[in-house]
């Protein structure tokens, strides 16, 4: 019985001992001598998975890529092999020996360690293909392009700007990130959006490459002179082919980190020549058609048209300014509603920019609309180009008529010339009748006592006011609602002043009527909902229809700033807000 036992004891300790003796663990460099300028590879092997790996410290080198872990197993005559890679990519950071420490791992509850390996860094030598450097592999294929349409514009001349990244046929890209952004500084710059990315073939220095257009950008250079396009820099996760096989005989895969970068770019901006600009330039460079219309040709007075100034066409359409309409005095011209609709694509801004002005004549008669002319710079032809506008007269066919000469001014205002004549100063008296003037003594008088005893009665009288004020300013309740009254005629004033300018008008309105019917319904702002202040006004006896009107402006208001509007119907809103503040006042109980 003793003997077996021992004989199992033996048996089990040689067992033990030549499982250890089967793990293996061990580091491998891709060469023991290398340049300064090239990459190394350090792979940590093992043939049993293992927990808790931790690499050494790797001193004097850089870690260019991983750790890159790879797992292969295979079976031959019945016999499992299993082999498991940490791999590195190092770069040399100075010439010299050195010595890759020591890396550990737990397999089965024990650790094992990786035998110190020494390398000699050589100064820098023509780097050879090295088919077993995935960085160095990485490197000869993959490229970041930028692309560029024209290196000497002319000042506010569009350029486009395409990047593409370039990747050989046997190598991938799994993911990238941006890590520089350029800010394209004294340049306007506008990104096409792109819908998907979409892979073609082409060739990068006389080679065949896959590539991407990761981004497209217009550019306006808003300077002359050398300009520089600051570089894009990508940080990509490459797929890269190793020598080792799967056991399908397929070529295994292992992934760096690469950084790529399509270097900054110089532009050099030519001035636009002084020859030939026209005295009306204002920076407009491309090609564009020019003209003014009018809504209406025969209108009545007091009605309003529409006046469009319009620049279409291809350029720099967002960077220059529309020339100004000049209108007779006889007819109320508005500030202009500015329109932009532009779309920006390779050829750059395309469509149009619009001046809309409202216009209301006040008198009956012809109006002629004086010409007009835009310029702008032609870089195909490199020379300036002027349009003119169109012959327009506006004709007011109803409406009082306005004087033409001093006599109908005079007969107008009700006024008369003066006239001159030889009693022009009768009226001036030569003979003087003055008398005496009686003195009296001030003191001892009514006023004398009145203005002595005024101070002393004033007292009792300040007393009383300032304790009425202290109430009132106790009041703070009260205090609110004077102050929103105070606000909705300051407010309503205000609208009054902004008609015609759409936008200040109705902000003002909205605010009377809100700081309205916080004085008249006590509320608060954040109560003032549609739903709450038709109830609180048909609890004051406000009738339906005045309540609605109210509504209806208060609706007007928010629609306002999405609709074009005339001066007419804003004046028509006013009435009707001041009659339905009137209604309501009468109505409430």
């Amino acid at each position: 019985m003793k003997i077996t036992t021992h004989i199992a004891i033996v048996l089990f300790l040689l067992g033990t001992g030549f499982v250890s003796a089967q793990i293996k663990f061990e580091a491998k460099v891709s060469k023991n001598k290398l340049g300064v300028n090239e990459r190394l590879r350090v792979d940590f092997e093992m043939n049993k998975d293992g927990d808790n790996f931790n690499p050494p410290s790797f001193e004097n080198f850089m870690v260019v890529g991983g750790p890159n872990q790879s797992v292969s197993q295979s079976w031959h005559n019945g016999v499992r092999s299993f082999s498991k890679t940490y791999s590195y990519f190092l770069a040399p950071k100075a010439q010299g020996k050195f010595t890759i420490g020591q890396a550990t791992i737990e397999i089965d509850g024990q650790t094992y360690k990786t035998v110190p390996v020494t390398v000699e860094v050589t100064p820098a030598v023509q780097r050879p293909n090295d088919p077993d450097n995935a960085v160095a592999v990485a490197d000869d294929n993959i490229h970041l392009v930028a692309e560029i349409s024209k290196t000497n514009p002319y000042l506010n001349e569009a350029i486009t700007v395409v990047y593409k990244l370039y990747v050989s046929s046997n190598t991938g890209v799994s993911n990238w990130r941006e890590i520089d952004n350029p800010k394209y500084n004294s340049f306007w710059s506008q990104n096409i959006d792109m819908k998907g990315m979409k892979v073609e073939n082409g060739t990068y220095n006389g080679q065949d490459y896959r590539y991407v257009v990761l981004r497209k950008v217009v550019l306006y250079p808003q300077k002359t002179g050398q300009l520089e396009i600051e570089p894009l820099s990508l940080d990509l996760t490459v797929e890269v082919p190793t020598n080792r096989r799967d056991i399908f005989g397929g070529r295994l895969m292992t992934q760096v980190h690469k950084t790529v970068s399509a270097g900054s770019k110089t532009i050099n901006v030519k001035p636009l020549p002084e020859n030939g600009k026209p005295a009306d330039f204002s920076g407009a460079v491309g090609n564009f058609n020019f003209k003014v219309t009018t809504s209406k040709a025969f209108l009545n007075a007091t009605e309003s048209l529409q006046a469009r100034v319009e620049v279409s066409g291809n350029g720099n359409l967002k960077l220059f300014q529309l020339p100004k309409l000049v209108l007779p005095s006889a007819l109320e011209v508005y500030e202009p509603e500015h329109v932009e609709n532009v779309r920006t694509d390779l050829n750059g801004m395309q469509g149009n920019i619009v001046d809309n002005y409202t216009i209301v004549p006040q008198y009956k008669g012809k109006y002629p609309i004086k010409r007009i002319t835009f310029s702008y710079f032609d870089p195909k032809t490199e020379t300036y180009k002027t349009i003119t506008s169109d012959d327009l007269v506006i004709d007011v066919l109803e409406g009082p008529t306005n004087a033409s000469n001093s006599d109908n001014n005079l007969a107008l205002t009700g006024k008369h010339e003066v006239v001159m004549d030889s009693n022009h100063f009768a009226f001036i008296k030569t003979d003087t009748a003055l008398k005496p003037i009686k003195t009296d003594y001030f003191f001892g008088t009514s006023w004398f006592w009145a203005s002595l005893l005024s101070p002393l009665l004033l007292i009792p009288l300040t007393i009383i006011l300032r304790k009425k004020k202290a109430a009132r300013d106790a009041d703070i309740f009260g205090n609110k609602i004077r102050t929103a009254d105070k606000l909705s005629k300051k407010y309503l004033g205000e609208a009054k002043k902004a008609m015609g300018n759409k936008d200040a008008f109705y902000i003002a309105l909205e605010k009377a009527l809100h700081n309205y019917l916080k004085a008249k319904l006590h509320l608060e702002t954040g109560e003032l909902s549609k739903d709450r202040i038709s109830m609180l006004l048909r609890e004051k006896n406000v009738g339906d229809a005045t309540i609605e009107a109210f509504n209806s402006i208060l609706s007007s208001c928010e629609l306002a700033r999405y609709t074009p509007l005339t001066v007419v119907t804003m004046q028509q809103d006013y009435d009707k807000a001041a009659k339905t503040i009137s209604a309501i006042d009468k109505e409430m109980r």
